[in-house]
């Protein structure tokens, strides 16, 4: 299906709001805690599990929507959803208020990965370099939460944090129904692609794409819920204002956003396997040595752990694109997506106990540990994809 570029920018840009929304919470955690009467922040996030959990697990109906009823339908139901589901969490008064309002975002938060990055990919020749500016877009999302959140918190207060976000979301799902082409079906009514795999093999590549997304979405999880706390408690004395923080912190995801450039480019060029080894064998020895650092040294440390975890991220679609026929890929993504988002959310219910318990080198460490559970999954990796399968990869041109 051609896209015209207004469709293509709101795509991308729907992928940052994606991963803004998630954060918002982690990132004003502190003052929401002190709002709502907590002693520690870490009691409080074990509330906002059931967004990440609704987060994967209405993955599985999402793609299976998208695919069966239209992605751009979907699309509009999500830029909606998400900002109306904000404008709640602006108005919360307690905790649990909070945490309904949350466990909303998330389900709204679901639609985009198995329906708009399959939207994208159906739409272009070059799939390793659309992969990686969909991923810088999200993970300039990260840095926008962070960025956009401590201002606002320290400005303005946490509500407006996500009220604002939740009222422009809510205009762009206007403008995206006005400029988005029309489905002229939807795309699992089409006839099936001569480059469909055995179902066998199909299986194993699904296999692997949900267990490395699980450890994957663990580290991505554990890092981007924790990140804000983690800097706020290494660069102790040494920066301590909200707004400043907020700067760093986005400054650490705009680098490391920007590795998906270069990984979407060897992915269009090379193999999966291989590069995907390199990236996750690099992880861990920084993740480890990160748990003994303080001031300016750490925060170098996390520039390079997180180019490492975010540079990660585009091989899960790279896979997909290579392997999966798009009449199906927002089905297959929904359904390795609700396994590994639901696991992963986890995460985020252990993230305030671990660290009161053990702190944050401890989690550090055991990030580590995750980190070399996915190179294990990645070596079971077919060493290359069927040219049959890489055929798919590859549709006919379309005009934008």
């Amino acid at each position: 299906m051609p896209l015209n570029r207004p469709t293509l920018l709101l795509l991308n840009l729907g992928h940052a709001f994606d991963h803004m929304f998630l954060l918002i919470f982690a990132t004003a955690v502190s003052a929401i805690a002190a709002d709502f009467g907590f002693a520690r922040w870490e009691d409080l996030m074990p509330y906002s599990v059931g967004a990440f959990f609704l987060f994967g697990v209405g993955s599985l109906p999402a793609g299976r929507l998208g695919d069966l009823w239209g992605r751009r339908r979907m699309m509009i139901v999500f830029f909606m959803g998400i900002g109306v589901a904000s404008l709640l969490a602006a108005l919360a008064q307690d905790a649990w208020q909070m945490a309904a309002a949350l466990t909303l975002v998330g389900a709204f938060s679901a639609i985009y990965h198995p329906v708009g990055i399959p939207m994208l990919l159906a739409a272009t020749t070059r799939p390793g370099i659309t992969i990686g500016v969909n991923g810088l877009s999200g993970n300039l999302g990260l840095a926008a939460a962070a960025l956009i959140t401590g201002f606002f918190v320290q400005l303005g207060g946490w509500r407006m944090a996500f009220a604002a976000p939740g009222l422009i979301s809510i205009a762009l799902g206007f403008y995206f129904a006005r400029v988005a082409p029309a489905e002229t079906e939807a795309p699992g009514r089409r006839a099936v692609s001569a480059g469909e795999l055995p179902r066998t093999m199909l299986l194993r590549v699904f296999v692997v794409m949900t267990f490395t997304a699980i450890t994957g979405s663990l580290l991505f999880n554990l890092t981007t819920n924790g990140n804000a706390e983690l800097l706020r408690e290494r660069m102790q004395g040494v920066v301590e204002e909200p707004a400043m923080l907020g700067s760093l912190l986005a400054g650490v995801y705009v680098v490391a956003a920007f590795s998906q450039i270069a990984v979407g480019r060897l992915i269009d060029r090379f193999e999966v396997k291989p590069l995907y080894l390199c990236i996750v064998l690099c992880q861990a020895p920084l993740l480890a040595i990160a748990a003994y650092l303080e001031g300016w040294a750490f925060y170098a440390l996390a520039i390079a752990f997180m180019v490492a975890v975010f540079g990660a991220i585009p091989f899960v679609e790279g896979i997909s694109v290579r392997y999966v026929d798009d009449r199906i890929r927002s089905r297959v993504s929904g359904m390795r997506l609700a396994v590994s988002f639901g696991v992963s959310s986890i995460a985020v219910w252990l993230l305030g106990p671990v660290v009161k318990a053990a702190g944050f080198d401890v989690l550090l460490l055991s990030m580590a540990g995750v980190s070399l559970c996915t190179a294990a999954f990645v070596s079971l990796l077919p060493a290359k994809a069927p040219a049959r399968a890489q055929a798919t990869a590859a549709p006919p041109p379309t005009r934008n």
